[in-house]
């Protein structure tokens, strides 16, 4: 069993309408409410509820979709009851710090891939994929590179990460984010080491040397802000504009990822400004979902735009559980801290699970390796 009962007697009926069971007296009598309601038994102060949901992974690709994924690293990969959790409900992992630059390339040219061949070892062992994260971003930069002021020597510097880090891992990897967070939120490039030397012929440099790289994995841009705020916002225009412009340069740019870090009330704006992001390349994502207060309304009304969208292939909720996540004290995620499934798991299970693959739109291709 995967749900307590607690979820079966007070919340299935918000979602299923159905009456309580005639036999409740039969069913309740023995039950200890202490540890239903908080999780609690005796051998393990915090043991997560046994549920009976099934798979959103599994969901989520029988409606055509590539995978439904989440963050990690080696401390999440090493901790027993996080990673039966990875196994059982998602299908994809991406590198939450472990494949930035900072951590590979902190010294020029002196690279450590320990974290992220962790990750990737680990992935495949579980026959799951990975989307790399992220190998061109103003945050999380070494001084060495944020200092570089010569064009040519951050060019040859942008070729060598990009080069070394996602050719290491050629065909392991099904995405990568590129270039990451690159627009302001007037839709313009961000003001970075890298727009400041080289403008915005980063981007080209950058994209050229991930696909010599490794010329199977889709090559994503990925971004903040582009549908939490509505289809109309700037920095989405902006994005779709760019994106647009390179590609018909012959950028080989494949997809636009929308990172939907949402406030509450947002999920209203991700349907129309994904659709907006998705029309301007060839595939596109949900790539690091958290909403504040995980309303199962909103996930469901998040996650479904991607289903509802031919060309978006995946999404990736931004860690497993609240106290893990980069917004803790939001409650953003699927599972509360004793790894027991919330409220929006199980929407997303009940409503995507009724739906056919028919009744969505055309199905993203199996992706091959």
């Amino acid at each position: 069993m995967r749900s307590s009962l607690v979820y079966t007697l007070f919340f299935s009926p918000i979602f299923t309408a159905l009456a309580a069971p005639s036999n409740w007296h039969e069913i309740t009598r023995d039950v200890d409410w202490e540890a239903e309601l908080i999780g609690r038994n005796e051998e393990n102060a915090l043991a997560p509820r046994a549920r009976t949901e099934k798979s959103i992974d599994a969901v989520f690709k029988s409606l055509g979709k590539q995978y439904f994924g989440t963050c990690a690293d080696s401390s999440l990969l090493n901790n027993a009851q996080n990673a039966e959790i990875l196994k059982a409900d998602f299908g994809q992992l991406t590198p939450e710090n472990s494949g930035k630059w900072d951590t590979t390339e902190s010294s020029r040219d002196k690279f450590n891939f320990a974290g992220l061949d962790t990750l990737v070892n680990w992935a495949q062992t579980n026959d799951k994929l990975v989307r790399g994260h992220t190998t061109v971003w103003h945050s999380q930069l070494p001084s060495w590179v944020s200092s570089i002021s010569d064009k040519a020597t951050l060019t040859t510097v942008i070729q060598n990460h990009v080069k070394t880090e996602i050719g290491r891992y050629a065909g392991k990897i099904l995405q990568w984010d590129v270039v990451n967070e690159m627009f302001d939120e007037s839709g313009g490039l961000r003001s970075s080491v890298f727009s400041k030397v080289l403008g915005e012929d980063f981007v080209r440099i950058a994209f050229e040397a991930a696909r010599a790289a490794d010329p199977k994995a889709k090559l994503y841009i990925n971004d903040y802000n582009t549908v939490e705020k509505g289809s109309n916002y700037a920095k989405t225009t902006g994005m779709i504009k760019y994106v647009k412009k390179w590609i018909a340069a012959g950028v080989p740019i494949d997809g636009i990822g929308a990172q939907a870090h949402l406030m509450a009330g947002e999920s209203k704006n991700v349907p129309a400004s994904l659709a907006a992001l998705c029309a301007a390349a060839s595939e596109c994502a949900l790539t690091e979902i958290d909403i504040v207060n995980a309303a199962a309304a909103e996930y469901v009304q998040t996650i479904k735009a991607c289903v509802d969208i031919a060309n978006c292939v995946g999404v990736t909720v931004w860690g497993v559980r609240d106290p893990d996540s980069w917004r803790a004290s939001n409650n953003p995620l699927l599972f509360n801290s004793a790894y027991a499934t919330k409220p929006a798991y199980a929407a997303l299970v009940q409503t995507l699970g009724a739906l056919s693959p028919a009744s969505t739109a055309a199905a993203a291709a199996k992706p091959t390796l």
